[in-house]
């Protein structure tokens, strides 16, 4: 990922973000969380194959503040399936873990066919 100006703007990141989310998890659906909704819910919601998610809170710096209940909801996602916080600075720490969350959910699905 190119490294991006002081100025850059959280939305300029997170549409290089999900250009990059789509070229790594091909069909993948990533889904544009509505924050008028419900306030605090991570920006980006990712849906992966085999019933793997992902919960994406993106900040524009490792410096950008949080907002009321975005933690929480980072962390219901790591309970749950898989959630972080994602800016310039860990992009490629937190899309190394998204992998091997993902690739441990596959390798532990029981295979149905018989």
């Amino acid at each position: 990922m190119p490294i991006f100006g002081v100025f850059m703007l959280e939305s300029q990141y997170q549409t290089e973000l999900v250009k990059k989310l789509k070229r790594l998890y091909p069909g993948c659906l990533v889904q544009k969380s509505d924050p008028d909704w419900q306030q605090g819910f991570p920006d980006l919601i990712l849906l992966l194959d085999g019933g793997f998610w992902a919960l994406l809170e993106v900040k524009r710096s490792e410096r950008a503040l949080m907002q009321p209940n975005q933690e929480f909801f980072v962390n219901k996602g790591v309970e749950m399936s898989f959630g972080a916080f994602i800016f310039p600075e860990n992009e490629e720490e937190v899309l190394r873990a998204l992998q091997f969350a993902y690739e441990r959910h596959r390798a532990a699905r029981v295979s149905l066919a018989q």
